[in-house]
This record gives structure tokens, C-alpha cells and sequence, in this order.
């Protein structure tokens, strides 16, 4: 079974519940049916959890067995289907799995600085990556690195960023004030820079291309959906509420779109850590 580093809680309303830090990378995630044990050993982790906020749990979630025994108790999951992950200071849920092999491999918190007094939460975000693809990449080239050598190898992360690989950025607003026209101003910041980064001044016309599908009649209201993923052959898709509204071809764009989640300089660094522990800890898992 493949474990994950997510430091996250689950729900028990009958328990005290474990420290938690007060990153927005930290979740818990929701279950149908709960069958809870605890014993000594329980006892024991709780206290070093308690030492240590960025404690390290056994992720049952992306397991193909689903029950495993976690530090303070053991869990079992009724229906698969009702597997959800919070982001906990937003409380906005997000499926486990996209499709057919999609996982959730980190969640986070988009801030935004308002005249520089105050920050609004603007939406919360899953990163999502296919598990064939990821193995495939790491077979070809770095199956000789153990999982703790891959989180922080930076050749790996750069050659990930522009693989052929399905990976899915789920957004959903938090801010209920949130307009579509906000969103593509803020993309043609925020996305444009990063153009300028990865491939020089002359991409008016690409980025252009990207915003130009967040037409001004789409609604946005809070709890909104949109879904920016890399298909096969570098082809960015995006979708706002489960609605396809276009895609563009580009090894250029999808970089740039992943690098503001997952680069060097990322939204949330919380989420780009828990994104890169459990991706590692999944590419090695055979």
C-alpha cells in the first residue's frame, strides 16, 4: 500500500481532536461509515503529533485498501464514492479522484493583497495528477531514486512541469464577489509573467488565446467550479462548471499555468510541498 505524506485531520465529532498548524494546505477528509479504535499506541502518536504540527499520517485515501491504521484510531470507508478532502479554512470540498486516475495530491489557498491592509481568500485549489503518467515519467528516467530524493530533486520537478502528463487544477471561488472579469485580469497578470519567464516578451498572442475564453457572460458565484487540465499533447482545457469552454495547445501555457501552483514561487507553498511528498511517494509506489 502506498503511503502519502498529508498532514491532515479526520472528522470525528466524538474525539478531541489532534493539533492541527495553521497552514491552509491542511485538510481532513469525509467519510460515509467510520469505525474508530483507539489504544495505547493511539495515545502515544496524539502526543507527538501535538510536538510536531507538520506531523506525517498514512494517507488511506488514495490506497487501493482502504482502511489503514492511523495515529489516533482505525478508519474504514463505506462508499468510495463520498471520499471528498477539505481545505480547512475555506471549508471547500474536493473529490479525491478526477475521472479515471486523476489523484488529489495537494490542496491550497489563493490570497489575494487588497491595497496591501488585507487579504481576501479568493478561491481554494486541488492539483490532480494522473498516476499512470507519473509512474511512466519516473520509470523512464529516475527509477533508481527513492521517494526522498525525488520531492527534492529539481531536474524531476522541472522535467514534470513539462511532461506529457494529464494534471488538473481545480478552482473553486471562495470570494462571493468574484467576477469573471477579475479572474481573466488576474490571469493576464499572473499567467503572463510566467510566459515572460519560460519564453520572452513576444506571447501577446498565446496569453491572449487563454483569457480570452473567460467570456464575460459566465457567472462565478462562491463555490463555483473551474478546471484548468493539461490533456495529451500539451493541450490546455478549461472548463467552468463542468462545462467545456476551450482549450489551447501549448507545452508554453501549460507550464506557466502549472507553475503557479507547483514552481518555485507557487500560491500556496504549503500545498506545492504536500503536492510533491505525495507525488514522490506515489511514483514509487509499484
Amino acid at each position: 500500500m502506498v503511503s502519502f505524506r498529508f498532514p491532515f485531520s479526520f472528522s470525528q465529532p466524538s474525539l478531541p481532536r489532534p493539533p492541527r498548524a495553521t497552514s491552509s494546505s491542511r485538510f481532513s477528509v469525509s467519510a460515509v461509515a467510520v469505525t474508530v479504535t483507539i489504544g495505547a499506541a493511539a495515545a502515544g502518536a496524539a502526543v507527538a503529533a501535538s510536538r510536531n504540527p507538520r506531523h506525517q499520517i498514512l494517507d488511506w485515501v488514495f490506497s487501493s485498501h482502504r482502511s489503514s491504521l492511523l495515529p489516533w484510531g482505525s478508519m474504514t470507508l463505506a462508499d468510495s464514492s463520498s471520499e471528498s478532502v477539505v481545505e480547512p479554512k475555506t471549508g471547500s470540498s474536493f473529490p479525491a479522484t478526477i475521472g479515471d486516475s486523476r489523484r488529489l495530491l495537494g490542496v491550497g489557498l489563493r490570497k489575494k493583497s487588497v491595497l496591501g491592509l488585507k487579504n481576501i481568500d479568493v478561491y481554494a485549489f486541488g492539483i490532480y495528477a494522473d498516476c499512470d503518467d507519473v509512474k511512466k515519467l519516473v520509470g523512464e528516467k529516475y527509477a533508481s531514486l527513492a521517494a526522498s530524493e525525488l520531492r527534492g530533486n529539481k531536474a524531476f520537478i522541472d522535467h514534470l512541469m513539462e511532461a506529457d502528463i494529464k494534471m488538473t487544477i481545480r478552482l473553486q471561488i471562495v470570494y462571493g464577489k468574484l467576477n469573471i472579469r477579475s479572474v481573466r485580469n488576474a490571469f493576464q497578470e499572473s499567467v503572463g509573467n510566467r510566459l515572460k519567464k519560460f519564453g520572452g516578451l513576444d506571447n501577446n498572442e498565446l496569453l491572449q488565446s487563454f483569457t480570452s475564453l473567460f467570456k464575460d457572460e459566465y457567472k462565478i458565484p462562491r463555490s463555483s467550479i473551474i478546471d484548468l487540465t493539461q490533456e495529451p499533447g500539451h493541450v490546455l482545457s478549461v472548463a467552468i462548471e463542468g462545462n467545456h469552454v476551450g482549450s489551447v495547445k501549448s507545452q508554453l501555457l501549460c507550464r506557466s499555468i502549472l507553475d503557479l501552483y507547483i514552481g518555485e514561487e507557487p500560491f500556496d507553498k504549503n500545498a506545492r510541498e504536500d503536492f510533491l511528498d505525495n507525488l514522490a511517494s506515489l511514483a514509487v509506489h509499484k
